[in-house]
């Protein structure tokens, strides 16, 4: 119970500071955010893959909590590719802000795949967490060929 009190805390306060955070002081703030939010998403997904993958024990609850909060964060990042967020310390590739509409099109279909991974992992079958699994992962991969370094 207090895990979820926790959960819940945390989540509101991610999304009550949305509006906020969609207007960053500085791109620095943007890159820190971004790098924050992916950074998340990234751990609880990995957790997710790992018992879909069989190199972690299958746990329904757990894996029914780690895709969905991997489904809320892929919401949060998009916000922080603005003007100037392509300085310093990132991953980010150009094409990101030269071929807008490519990459929105990648991020609304990994949300839509995290969504589903989501609603898989809610059902408590490891055969449903896998099959749904491996389209979440390739959007993840799509991205990551196309728009983001190394």
């Amino acid at each position: 119970m207090k895990k979820h009190f926790i959960f819940a805390t945390a989540l509101a306060s991610i999304l009550f500071a949305l509006p906020s955070a969609a207007q960053f002081a500085k791109p620095e703030d943007a890159l820190k955010y971004r790098k924050a939010s992916f950074t998340i998403m990234s751990a609880h997904f990995g957790r997710v893959g790992a018992m879909a993958a069989g190199r972690a024990p299958y746990e329904p609850k757990a894996a029914a909590e780690n895709a969905e909060i991997a489904a809320t964060m892929s919401k949060l990042h998009w916000a922080a590719f603005v003007e100037g967020s392509d300085k310093g310390e990132t991953r980010a590739k150009p094409e990101i802000w030269k071929d807008g509409a490519k990459f929105k099109d990648a991020a609304d279909k990994m949300q839509g795949e995290l969504v589903k991974l989501s609603a898989a992992a809610k059902l408590g079958n490891v055969d449903a967490l896998k099959t749904a699994f491996g389209p979440a992962a390739a959007t993840c991969k799509n991205c990551h060929d196309n728009f983001r370094k190394d």
